[in-house]
């Protein structure tokens, strides 16, 4: 018998330990994390034949650290032991299960431990918490068995081969085996004993917390049922149990429930009769779905979430726990408080984590054969009895592993899978184990025969708003189409945070918010999986490598990059959107009414936790501040409070003696005290309302006729180019153009399409990247300079006219000039593509600047991207208003700009909208920017890029998702814009 084929034997594994939960005890373990002797074999004719003997001499073999991915190893620099591959949907081995190549790099692992006298070695388990993808073990020589199923728990009795003094462990882990069939999960290919390992004495065999509330009572209800070969007992000093028999059931009078909002936990213990004791954290919640709306407590649920892959730049999947509390503080902090773990389950100190901080969790099972899709679903191991035996293994672990979180309200059976009998034996059997939470799988979204939830992902505003109506397109079952019409609904992935963007977040919230039927969702995803990489040069430059920077045969390019988080867990401009779309407190401030209006989303906390601040700024300068009394709201309420005199007194002064520049009040909600996920102080909602308008400034009188001398053309402080029309000169700064531009680096979401031809495809056939801009006349006269020009693409016969009208005069403050340019843009010809961006640009010397501008920001903000953007006076450098995407792209537009300054070493640029501009600065060209595949490879060029814009075309998330909303499509249609220049110090 060939001793490797249970490498694509179908079975999940043999000599294993049946599953059970992740839970501490006071026994004694053994870690066994640390430096392995580890040996890259290329394949299955190159093992080492006798490397599990407890005298092999390994000696001469690597030391590689445990937990860890193999081919992360040596990062940033070159991989040491092959290389990471990623890919969305395809296999990287030709599909034909079980079977995977026989060049299968294989990592053998060696540890050498020792185990102390008086442990009890006679009742102990080897335990790996994560191995990817199948792996053998022996200790001491004899064979424990092997398993698969790369991120669950397996364990081995160890009593019959663990011995006192020194112990020999040996694993093979083979990168692909009929496992890797079942993991095809839109992530790096990666191998190694990536979790933690571990020899522990076994006691208690077993035990499921079910810890229920009644909101109608207040009561709890409390049973533990033990799986032990002596007595145990249960001790809830808070509850006063203290009881022989966990099994109960007892009930408990005015429980305090668990929640997301309020993650009550009780502390209680399991003793056994042999002294073994067991820490347990119990949180009491009801799950239920009540007239097609998923409640938790007899609350509705209301999911603000993510999708959560385990990722970190330099490890790959293996996480510290600092790494994973990183995460749920960051979710918290950012109004999120849902976490699908997507797709297969996390580490188990993550729950952890969600059960403490308070955290949703759709807790997913290590499931996707997505790459079955291309050939249409042929022989997907879903639908084929010979894979059921793997599916239910991998069911029971995910349940019995993490049954007893609180956190955990929802099991997912995996992710794109398509359908079969087995997914609906995998849900059969958990009804039977754990009927107190609903199952959910998006695949099933046809007929929702096996599922309680109905599950979309990526489907536009109308079409959810149709859901949540309950007027979706019928089933083919009648049958199947009542039961689905009662389920809850939830988008499991939407937004897909892919480069600049997702836009359109606030019109999703917007209709789950207006219809009770849906649940809310998860937006794809958390964290951006680029690779720490350092370039080869004397003096390395640091980048992120995404698909096909290792040479893979196949991938999928950056669609590896497309998470609320940088790779290095730094909230990119995506998160804060979302943080202000979802808050769980919604501020309105009515100036007309003199009135502020605050709506409590929460469903358990009333506003008591949150204190609430005001600030009023003229032009953006502060004109007052203070502490605002708000009436505790009750959850779902509504509380209206009219404006405190000294709120009146402060906008009413600004107003009367102010600058006559616009006029805000700013309301924030922060927290009171400290939570256990953010300090007192936090923000956690806030609102504007202009008070005043600015004054209007009238248009520069054409008091300065242009005249025209050696070749240039002179208009009060500015200086242009006779033939072109060209501005080169302001006062003492160098410039070049203006232009009209209608062009920007291609976002993710312009390249990429999931569902039909991206825009990239139609911009591209019209010629929008390689539009030239030939002059036609320059005229100067008394009013000023008149300029005409034609864009257009060679071969096309589709092209913009513009007119730039120049005209200069006298500024606000005393010797100071504006130049004011009107634009007036016609289409000529047959415009069927949309615009990505309609404005002007211009460059000056420069590798940096100082930037104030008084407009949307701080930071970036697009029309369908804004609703986190405040208007104030906000100070950033050019540098510093980058925005690092793993892709370079479009990026770094402020929106809404009244006013702006830029200060380089040669002078000031003055500019203001009229009324308002989108503003970019930059220090390399647009052109460089969509040319740059890193971020190392954007060099300057030794000038400053402004774009100044009347418009961009949305960003939407088509990259995996629906284009920007009609109402953010940037049409050709005939545009006069207007901005005014002049500088200053």
């Amino acid at each position: 018998m060939d001793p490797n084929s249970y490498v694509e034997d179908r079975s999940p594994g043999t000599g294993r330990l049946r599953p059970r939960a992740a839970f501490a005890t006071d026994l004694p373990a053994i870690a066994l994390d640390g430096d392995w002797r580890f040996r890259l074999a290329s394949g299955l004719d190159d093992l080492t034949g006798d490397f599990a003997a407890p005298d092999f001499d390994d000696t001469t073999w690597d030391l590689l650290a445990v937990p860890s991915c193999w081919q992360m190893t040596g990062l940033p620099r070159e991989p040491r032991y092959g290389a990471p591959a990623y890919t969305n949907i395809l296999y990287s081995f030709p599909v034909d299960p079980p079977r995977v190549p026989r060049q299968n790099p294989t990592g053998e692992y060696r540890r050498a431990f020792d185990v102390p006298d008086g442990f009890p070695a006679s009742a102990a388990v080897l335990r790996f918490e994560g191995v990817d993808s199948a792996f053998a073990v022996w200790l001491n020589g004899i064979r424990l068995g092997d398993g698969k199923g790369s991120r669950l728990t397996t364990e081995f009795d160890v009593s019959t081969a663990l011995r006192p003094g020194r112990n020999v462990l040996a694993v093979r882990v083979h990168q692909w085996s009929s496992g890797s069939y079942l993991e095809d999960q839109d992530m790096w290919w990666l191998s190694g004993i990536f979790r933690s390992v571990s020899v522990a004495a076994r006691g208690v065999e077993d035990f499921f917390v079910r810890a229920a509330y009644d909101h109608a009572t207040g009561q709890g209800t409390l049973a533990v049922d033990v799986t032990a070969a002596c007595g145990v007992s249960l001790s809830v000093p808070e509850l006063g149990i203290s009881a022989a028999d966990p099994a109960g059931p007892y009930v408990i009078d005015s429980i305090e429930p668990w929640s997301d909002e309020q993650p009550r936990l009780y502390s209680g213990e399991l003793v056994s009769d042999t002294g073994e004791r067991i820490p347990l954290r119990i949180g009491f919640r009801t799950v239920s779905v009540v007239d097609g709306v998923l409640t938790v407590n007899g609350r509705p649920v209301s999911l603000r979430g993510v999708n959560r892959h385990e990722w970190h730049p330099l490890t790959g999947r293996t996480l510290t726990e600092d790494a994973m509390v990183a995460d749920v503080l960051l979710m918290k902090q950012h109004n999120i408080n849902a976490v699908r773990t997507a797709h297969y389950p996390p580490d188990h100190r993550f729950l952890d984590l969600c059960d403490k901080h308070g955290l949703w969790v759709f807790c997913e099972g290590d499931l996707e054969t997505h790459g079955f899709e291309p050939g249409g679903w042929r022989r997907n191991p879903s639908d084929d009895p010979a894979w059921r035996e793997a599916y239910l293994d991998r069911t029971a672990r995910l349940v019995e592993r993490d049954k007893n979180h609180p956190s955990v309200i929802v099991w997912s059976l995996g992710n794109e899978a398509g359908t079969g009998v087995n997914l609906a034996a995998s849900a059969a059997w958990i009804r039977r184990r754990d009927d107190s939470r609903p199952i959910h799988y998006e695949g099933d979204f046809a007929s929702c025969a096996y599922v309680d939830l109905y599950s979309r992902m990526y489907i536009g505003v109308d079409e959810l708003a149709a859901v949540g109506r309950g007027q979706e397109a019928p089933t083919a079952d009648p049958a199947d189409d009542a039961h689905r019409r009662a389920l809850p609904a939830v988008l499991c992935e939407y937004g897909h945070a892919m480069g600049t963007g997702p836009g359109g977040l606030s019109e999703y919230q917007r209709v789950v918010e207006a219809h009770p039927r849906l649940a809310g969702g998860f937006v794809w995803e958390w964290i951006d999986h680029g690779i720490a990489r350092l370039t080869e040069e004397q003096e390395p430059r640091a980048f992120y490598a995404y698909g096909g920077d290792f040479g893979e045969e196949v991938h999928d390019g950056a669609f590896v990059a497309d998470g609320l988080l940088f790779p290095d867990r730094t909230p990119s401009p995506g998160l804060v959107e979302y943080k202000k779309v979802i808050e769980p407190v919604r501020i309105r401030i009515d100036p007309a009414a003199r009135q502020l209006v605050v709506h409590n989303l929460h469903r358990i906390r009333d506003t008591g936790h949150l204190d609430f601040r005001w600030n009023a700024e003229d032009g953006g300068e502060p004109v007052g501040s203070g502490e605002l009394k708000v009436p505790t709201t009750a959850p779902g309420a509504t509380t209206t409070v009219e404006w405190p005199a000294e709120v009146a007194a402060a906008l009413d002064a600004a107003r009367e003696n102010g600058s006559g520049d616009e006029v805000w009040l700013t309301v924030t909600a922060v927290l009171a005290a400290d939570e256990t996920w953010a300090g007192a102080g936090h923000e956690i909602a806030w609102a504007q309302g202009r008070v005043a308008a600015s004054a209007a400034v009238p248009a520069p009188s054409a008091s300065v006729p242009a005249l025209p001398h050696n070749g240039h053309i002179t208009l009060g402080p500015a200086q242009f180019d006779a033939r072109s029309g060209q501005l080169i000169r302001l006062g003492g700064l160098e410039l070049d153009g203006p232009r009209l531009d209608i062009w920007r680096a291609p976002i993710d979401n312009d390249l990429l399409n999931a569902f039909g031809e991206p825009q990239i495809t139609d911009w591209l056939a019209v010629g929008l990247h390689r539009m030239r801009h030939e002059v036609l006349s320059v005229e100067p006269d008394a009013p000023g300079l008149t300029v005409t020009a034609r864009l257009a693409a060679a071969g096309s016969s589709s092209a913009l006219g513009v007119v730039y009208r120049w005209t200069a005069g006298d500024g606000p403050d005393a010797g100071q000039h504006r130049l004011r340019l009107e634009c007036a843009v016609t289409p000529d010809g047959a415009w069927s593509v949309p615009l990505p961006r309609l404005g002007i640009a211009l460059s000056l010397p420069g590798t940096d600047a100082e930037v104030e501008w008084f407009g949307l920001g701080p930071g970036e903000a697009y029309r369908d991207s804004r609703t986190a953007a405040r208007t104030g006076r906000h100070r950033s450098t050019v540098s510093a208003m980058q925005t690092p995407y793993v892709r370079p792209q479009e990026n770094g537009n402020r929106h809404h700009v009244r006013r702006a300054r830029i200060t380089t070493a040669d002078g000031t640029l003055l500019i203001t909208g009229a009324p308002v501009i989108d503003l970019t600065v930059r220090p390399w060209s647009t052109a460089a920017l969509a040319a740059a595949a890193h971020q190392h490879d954007l060099v300057g060029d030794g000038r400053l890029h402004l774009h100044l814009d009347h418009a961009h075309h949305g960003l939407g998330s088509a990259s995996c998702g629906p284009g920007p909303s009609a109402s953010d499509v940037l049409a050709a249609v005939p545009t006069v814009f207007s901005v005014e220049f002049s500088t200053g110090r």
